[in-house]
């Protein structure tokens, strides 16, 4: 891969992290709740385990089967957003402030690394549009004439690397801004608005078609 082709994937997929998306709010609502080190070795680092599996799967061919299957697109989208809507549905609906007290205390037993990484993980491997994302992107980037196997890694590698700086920046901010939701009533609001934009996503998935 030249300098500018490889510059150019970097690019599209660093603006592609940023975008706010299901990995990305979970890890601002993670790092609200349970602090920046849990969230980036746990949920973070589910999601990046998550792009790679993602990744591998549409190089499959799971990105073609995508498209010409209506119904297997259509139980991946369906099984993507009830996920997102359950994790809404848990946010908008806890009662539980982690604002009121320290943050290690309430962390510690509550949440594990392992539990926060499962959940990153389901997280990227139910989104259709990954699959799709991955699909449409990589066959313009791959040399057909040289081996594959090196060229999946290195260009999932950069997806992931700017996955993973998306998130420390999304993770740092949401900590810094930690303070502003020391009041019940603002921890009430935090898990609210949240829950909302999960299940907003979750809706936003189902509408999702397929670009046969």
């Amino acid at each position: 891969m030249t300098l500018s082709a490889w510059l150019l994937f970097a690019t599209i997929s660093l603006v592609t992290a940023f975008t706010p998306g299901p990995a990305v709010l979970l890890a601002i609502s993670n790092s609200i709740a349970w602090g920046p080190r849990k969230t980036l070795g746990g949920s973070s680092l589910g999601s990046v385990i998550g792009i790679f599996a993602v990744s591998g799967a549409a190089m499959a061919g799971l990105g073609t089967l995508l498209h010409s299957s209506a119904w297997l697109f259509a139980g991946l989208k369906t099984a993507g957003a009830l996920y997102l809507m359950y994790l809404g549905f848990r946010q908008w609906t806890s009662t539980d402030s982690m604002f009121d007290k320290p943050l290690a205390a309430a962390a510690g037993p509550t949440k594990s690394r392992l539990d926060l990484f499962r959940r990153g993980t389901l997280v990227s491997l139910t989104n259709p549009k990954s699959i799709l994302f991955f699909t449409a992107l990589f066959p313009q980037f791959l040399h057909l004439n040289a081996p594959l196997l090196p060229q999946f890694f290195a260009l999932t590698s950069v997806f992931a690397a700017c996955a993973l700086v998306s998130h420390v920046a999304y993770v740092l901010l949401a900590h810094r801004l930690q303070g502003w939701f020391a009041t019940p009533r603002r921890a009430q609001l935090f898990n609210r608005v949240s829950g909302g934009a999960f299940g907003v996503l979750g809706l936003g998935l189902l509408r999702l078609k397929n670009p046969v």
